[in-house]
Parts: structure tokens; sequence; C-alpha cells
């Protein structure tokens, strides 16, 4: 292996009696090492938008959550006894969530609503993300609603301003009447207290209200949504979901946060394998001037063939010495992008050049390079340049000895 690769080294650095040969193969190997640097730049560059995506569903969304499967709600909380106390769980958070109609002002709107406690409010990540006003339900005794920014940019609210918001939710078993529609309806009225912002789809849709007034306008007594659990640490989640379905039986389901989101998720995950194969295909392309550089170069050295099979070199040696070379084309591509692709990661990443166009939550292109993917990377490139190496000197090796020396047995291996 040392003498071919001393020999290849030497014929890749070698002037060529043809001049095409040398531009062919460094167009061969800078065209490869643009393509690994546009492999590095858009995955990392695409797990960075992915763990923004992500981040902003995880401030959101918790851990686990556990739902009823036969009806709307879970009818009291006495079901999980004293898993509540599990120190696994950093949160127990029992949430009424329901559709509702809101009325500020003039202004009139749709929206998810969602009753939560104290304990909520002191452990939910949200708190990091309000842009104006405070991130409570109370404010002494008056209750108040945290809303979405797109749902309060459309019902022209602000926490500076003294007007109510009204809640409204149709009243159980009434009878809807034209001439009085407002009698059929439940109503609520709070302030609001904070905004926040997360992403659009939650912005746009969800408010947050004291549980107890939840439970008014819906006419619950004991029965809840759904409990949201945050948990202490990765490594507790997988036994903890375990637990809870052993204990709580079928009635029940627990969804972690992917499940929650699977079609985001498998979306993504989609995207992303969707991106590699579409520039590996690009790279596969791309070397097959490694394939015409090393015919060219195994027809040049035919006189070298022959001098080497009278020194004794088998016809295995032979071949690897051009296979070899062929590699390195690839090889030196592969390094080039790699160094150039994660340099300029760093410097996005360190410095922020590139900005993104329009509002957005980060003004900067996020990056993040994740090893595994250099290493998938790596091992595509290396692969691809090894088979572009491998072919030719497979179909044309043979024929170019028969051509030089007529007769010759070294295109068959011994």
């Amino acid at each position: 292996m040392k003498v071919a690769f001393f020999i290849a080294w030497r014929y890749l650095l070698a002037k060529k009696s043809r001049q095409i040969i040398n531009v062919i193969s460094a167009i061969s190997a800078i065209g490869i090492a643009l393509g690994t640097m546009a492999l590095v730049v858009v995955m990392s560059v695409y797990n960075g938008f992915d763990n923004l995506v992500k981040g902003m569903y995880n401030t959101f969304d918790p851990d686990l959550i556990v739902k009823s499967v036969e009806g709307k709600t879970i009818p009291n909380l006495q079901v999980f006894g004293q898993m509540k106390e599990d120190p696994r769980m950093a949160a127990f958070c029992p949430v009424i969530e329901e559709t509702v109609f809101l009325q500020y002002r003039n202004q009139q709107s749709v929206a998810t609503m969602k009753g939560v406690d104290s304990i909520f409010i002191a452990t939910s990540p949200l708190k990091n993300h309000i842009t104006s006003g405070s991130f409570n339900v109370y404010f002494g005794q008056v209750e108040e609603a945290v809303v979405g920014r797109s749902l309060a940019n459309d019902l022209g609210m602000n926490v500076a301003f003294v007007d109510p918001l009204w809640i409204y939710y149709p009243r159980k078993d009434a009878v809807f009447f034209p001439l009085n529609p407002m009698a059929s309806l439940k109503r609520e009225k709070l302030f609001p207290g904070g905004i926040f912002t997360v992403e659009q789809r939650y912005d746009a849709s969800h408010l947050l209200i004291p549980l107890q007034t939840a439970r008014r306008l819906l006419d619950y007594k004991d029965q809840v949504s759904h409990v949201e659990i945050r948990v202490n640490g990765k490594n507790a989640l997988k036994s903890l979901k375990k637990d809870l379905e052993n204990k709580l039986g079928p009635s029940y389901k627990v969804l972690t946060r992917y499940q929650q989101n699977e079609t985001l998720y498998r979306m993504m995950t989609t995207e992303k394998i969707i991106i590699f194969v579409l520039l590996g295909f690009i790279l596969v392309i791309i070397s097959s001037n490694v394939l015409s550089s090393l015919s060219m170069l195994i027809l040049e050295k035919k006189e070298d063939i022959a001098v080497l099979a009278g020194m004794g070199a088998r016809p295995e040696l032979i071949r690897k010495i051009f296979v070899m070379e062929g590699w390195l084309i690839s090889i030196l591509g592969w390094a080039t992008g790699m160094i150039l692709g994660l340099l300029i990661c760093w410097i996005q990443s360190r410095f922020g050049l590139i900005s993104l166009p329009g509002s957005f939550v980060v003004t900067d292109y996020p990056v993040d390079v994740q090893w595994v993917d250099m290493m998938l990377v790596s091992l595509t490139v290396l692969g691809i340049g090894f088979l572009a190496a491998y072919a030719p000197v497979r179909s044309v090796f043979s024929k170019a000895i028969s051509l030089a020396y007529p007769g010759s047995s070294l295109g068959v291996s011994r």
C-alpha cells in the first residue's frame, strides 16, 4: 500500500504530457471541494433552523402530556395518586384547553384558551419570551390573560390599556335564541397582563388565563383537558413515560414532545434527507470528471505500466496505484471543502455576517455543526470518490495493456 501511495502521489503532482489531464484533475478537485463545502454549510444551516424551530416548540409544549382516550377531559386528578410527587417530575400542571371567542374593544377573534395554574407560570420557559407586560395570570386579585403577539395585534391589544378582554363560550344545554344570541353564551372578563412570542402558530391563536377562570367559563368542577409534565433531565423521560402508562392503564395516553408534533418532526427529517440526497447527486456528477482524467492518465502511462510489470509488479499493485491517484483527487477536494465549509460555519456563528431577510425571531442565519452529519458527509464524498476512481481502472486498465503490448497477461489477475 505504501508503494502504491508513493507512486500515485508522484503521478498526481507530476506534470502530464497532455495538459488537459491536469486541467480536468484540477476541475475535479475544485468541484468536489465546492460540493463538500456546500454539503457542510447547507446541512449546518439546516440544523440551525431545525434547532431553532424545535426550541420554539419546546418552549410551549411540555416534555410529556397525559390525555384521556375515552373522553375530552380527565374527570379528576385523583387517578394520578402519588405519581404527582415523583422526583423525576419538575412540574405537574393540570390544564384546561378549549377554543373560545374573544372580544377586545371593537375587535373580535377566535382563539385557543389555556387555563393554567401557578406551577405552570413558575416553571414554564414561556416566561423568557415575554415581549410586553409580565408572565402572570393574576395581578393581586385581578385576573389577567397572557396573549400571543400576533393575536394581540389582531385585537389591537396593549397591556398599557385598561380595556377588558371578554372571553365567550357556549353554555351547556343552552337553547339558542336568534333575538338574543348572547343569552346562550357564558363570558369572563380579564385584563391583558402580558404578550409572548415564540412561534407563529402559537402567537396567532393562544392565550393563557387562570385555571379557575377557565373552570367557571366551561362549567368544569374537577375536570381538566389534560396534564402537562416537565421532566428533570432527558434520561428520566422514557422511564417516567413507561411508568405513567403502566399505572394509568389503557384509558389514558402519554405523549412525548415528538408524538405531540409527529408530523412536524417527520417533515423536518424528510426535508433534511432530501437536501442531502440532492447535494450528493450533484457530487456524483462532479466526480465523473475523475473518471475522465483517470482514464486518460492510464492510457498515457501505458509505458510506465509495462516498466512496472517488468520490474515484477503484480497487476493488483498497478491497479491500486491508479485507484489511489483517482481517490487522492477526491481526498484533496474533500479536505479542502471540509476546511472551507467549517470555516464559513464558524465565521457565521461567531460574527453573523449573513443576515436573514425580513422580520424573524433571529437576525442571522443560525448554524449548528453536528459531527454525525460531518462524518456522514465525509463517508459520502470519499465513497463517491472511490467509486469514481475504481470504475475507470477496472474498465480501462486491461484495455491499455492490450493496446500497448498485445498478448500481455497483465490484465488478468494471478
